[in-house]
């Protein structure tokens, strides 16, 4: 049965529009009640926060068990943001604790000499979860028409038969689209993440990236080029989710500056997203109870 007659993308204030209307410079970085100052994490209960998202990734623990016994569904979340933007440590926080034997993080870095043999979805296919099993992607085949978008000069490296800048990313975008759509249409959920980070909010963590020893491992100089271009990459982004938010693959841009905030609505929608799928454990027919019957009788005897 296909999945789209028995799911749908979560509601939410913070999913993309379906009809291209969304605008990156509207969309909040902060939590509600503290936009006011951008790059500002804000005064919430981190406590309550962190409270909070863990209720839900207990429930999400409950659902992963559920998801992994019906073993007809596989989903796919998928997270995209600027450097620093919280990608690493949202993935830890909301699926701490889930099953390993049904769980699987992918992390997508540059392409390798045999993945630049193959066509730009292939990598991102080799990873794909089974039914039964979530899968995250920490990047993604998204790069490819955003860090690619901004720096053209990669494609050289991808030996393509024929290349126009002019209608590239729209047949990217179609690609993406239609591999999307295949796979919901045959079991596989995905629903995507845009970990919205400020501009200002990057500079403080790219700080204390230099300042904390524990944290030099991470920081990378090419990130302070990067942010140079920063409206390049927020037009990027803004494309990429305006033709790829799809009722059956919903982009989600989640207000990243506050991480407690941004995790906590990150597990709500993993949440509901496992909801919606009904799933539970498999019921046994008459003739398989009466099986374990029998089977609880002969072991009683032993």
């Amino acid at each position: 049965m296909s999945a789209n007659r028995k799911w749908s993308a979560p509601p939410s204030e913070l999913r993309v529009p379906f009809d291209g209307s969304f605008r990156v410079d509207a969309a909040p970085t902060a939590p509600p009640g503290d936009r006011g100052n951008p790059g500002d994490p804000g005064n919430l209960d981190k406590a309550a926060l962190k409270a909070a998202r863990a209720a839900r990734t207990r429930e999400i623990y409950e659902l992963q068990r559920k998801l992994y016994a019906d073993n007809r569904y596989a989903v796919l979340f998928i997270f995209q943001a600027m450097d620093a933007g919280g990608k690493d440590g949202t993935i830890r926080n909301v699926f701490t604790g889930v099953n390993p034997a049904g769980f699987q993080v992918s992390s997508f870095k540059a392409p390798s000499d045999e993945e630049l043999d193959h066509e730009f979805l292939w990598r991102v296919a080799q990873q794909l979860p089974e039914r039964g099993r979530i899968g995250v992607f920490n990047r993604s085949h998204y790069e490819e028409v955003l860090v690619v978008r901004v720096h053209p000069e990669f494609l050289k490296g991808q030996r393509l038969p024929h290349c126009d800048l002019e209608t590239i990313w729209s047949e990217r975008f179609n690609s993406i689209r239609n591999f999307e759509r295949h796979l919901f249409d045959n079991g596989t959920i995905v629903v995507k993440f845009f970990l919205n980070v400020s501009l200002q909010r990057q500079k403080h963590r790219l700080l204390r990236r230099i300042d904390k020893p524990s944290r030099n491992w991470k920081f990378n100089p090419d990130d302070i080029k990067e942010r140079d271009r920063w409206p390049e990459y927020m037009r990027a982004f803004e494309d990429a989710l305006n033709e790829t938010s799809r009722p059956w693959a919903p982009w989600y841009a989640i207000p990243a500056d506050n991480k407690p905030y941004a995790r906590l609505q990150v597990a709500t929608i993993v949440q509901e997203t496992l909801e919606r799928l009904h799933v539970d454990f498999p019921k046994v027919d008459e003739t398989a109870s009466l099986a374990l019957d029998e089977c609880r009788k002969t072991l009683e005897r032993q």
